[in-house]
C-alpha cells in the first residue's frame, strides 16, 4: 500500500508546485489589470490588494482622451500587424509548398541557405534594412515595417514540414477534375493547412504588434507610430511613469493579442501539436 501510495504523493506534491508557479508567473498580469483600476497615489503607497480601494475609469479616458495619441498609434498598430500577418501568410505558406512539393533546379540549396539564415540574428540585418530603406525613401511610412518582414524563414520551414505529409491523393484528386496547380492550393491545400496556418497567423501578429527596435530606428512623425514605441513616448511625455495611466495604456496594448488567439485557438492547438509530432 505504502509502495502505491508514493506516487500520489509525488504527484500532489508536483501539482501544488506546477499551481504555486503558475500563480507566482499569473500575479503582475492580474496586478496590472487592478491597478489600471487604481488611482496614482494609491499604486505608489505600496499597497499590492487586487481590489483598488476607489475604483476609477479615469485612466482609460485619459489614455483614450481626444488629446491622446494613443488611438492613433493603435489604428497603425492594428493596420501594419493586419497586413503584415497577411502577406506571410500568403507568401510563407507558397513557399512552404514550393519547396515541398515542386521539383525545380536549386531547390535543395535554396532549402538549406534558409537553414542558414535562420541562424543570423534580427538585429544584425537592421542597420543594412535602414540603409536600404532610406534609399528607397521609405522611412517613416508603414512599408518600412511591413516589406522587410514580408517572409518569415521559420514559417517557411514549419509549412515545408506539414506540406510534406500532406497527402498527395488530394492533390491529384483536384488534378483529375480539372483543376491547375494555383487551383489546387488556393481551393484544396490552405483550407486543410488551417491548423499551420492558424500557428504562424498568431506568432506572426504578435511580432508585428509588439516590435519595438524596427519602428524606433524607422519611424519619426509621432502620429506613425506604433503602440509600443508611442507607449515609451507616452510614458516620457508625461513626465515621468505615471503607472496607473501606464497600466491602463499597457492593459489596452494587449486585447487584441488576446482576441486573435480565442480565434485561431481551435486551430492554432491543432497546429502546435501536429508540429511536434512531426
Amino acid at each position: 500500500m505504502k509502495q502505491k501510495q508514493k506516487p500520489k504523493i509525488l504527484k500532489g506534491i508536483l501539482y501544488i508546485i506546477l499551481v504555486g508557479y503558475a500563480l507566482m508567473t499569473f500575479y503582475p498580469f492580474i496586478w496590472a489589470v487592478a491597478a489600471s483600476f487604481k488611482s496614482y497615489s494609491e499604486i505608489v503607497s505600496g499597497d499590492m490588494t487586487l481590489i483598488p480601494k476607489e475604483f476609477t475609469l479615469g485612466n482609460f479616458q485619459y489614455v483614450l482622451g481626444r488629446s491622446s495619441l494613443f488611438t492613433r498609434w493603435f489604428i497603425n498598430s492594428v493596420i501594419i500587424s493586419v497586413i503584415g500577418t497577411a502577406i506571410n501568410i500568403l507568401l510563407n505558406t507558397m513557399a512552404g509548398y514550393a519547396l515541398a512539393r515542386l521539383n525545380f533546379p536549386g531547390r535543395q540549396r535554396i532549402y538549406y541557405g534558409f537553414l542558414a539564415l535562420m541562424m543570423v540574428p534580427a538585429q544584425v540585418l537592421l542597420i543594412p534594412n535602414y540603409l536600404i530603406l532610406m534609399n528607397l525613401g521609405m522611412l517613416d511610412s508603414f512599408s518600412a515595417l511591413i516589406l522587410p518582414a514580408a517572409i518569415n524563414i521559420g514559417n517557411i520551414f514549419m509549412m515545408r514540414q506539414f506540406f510534406l505529409s500532406f497527402p498527395k491523393d488530394i492533390e491529384e484528386a483536384a488534378a483529375i477534375d480539372g483543376l491547375g496547380r494555383f487551383q489546387t492550393f488556393f481551393r484544396i491545400v490552405m483550407p486543410l493547412a488551417k491548423p499551420s496556418i492558424a500557428t504562424q497567423a498568431v506568432f506572426v501578429f504578435m511580432g508585428f504588434w509588439n516590435e519595438f527596435m524596427k519602428p524606433m530606428l524607422y519611424l519619426t512623425t509621432p502620429s506613425k507610430y506604433t503602440l509600443t514605441l508611442g507607449l515609451q513616448t507616452f510614458q516620457s511625455r508625461n513626465g515621468g511613469v505615471r503607472w496607473d495611466q501606464t497600466m491602463a495604456a499597457s492593459i489596452i496594448t494587449i486585447i487584441p493579442i488576446i482576441i486573435i488567439y480565442l480565434i485561431f485557438n481551435k486551430y492554432f492547438l491543432q497546429g502546435v501539436r501536429m508540429d511536434g509530432e512531426k
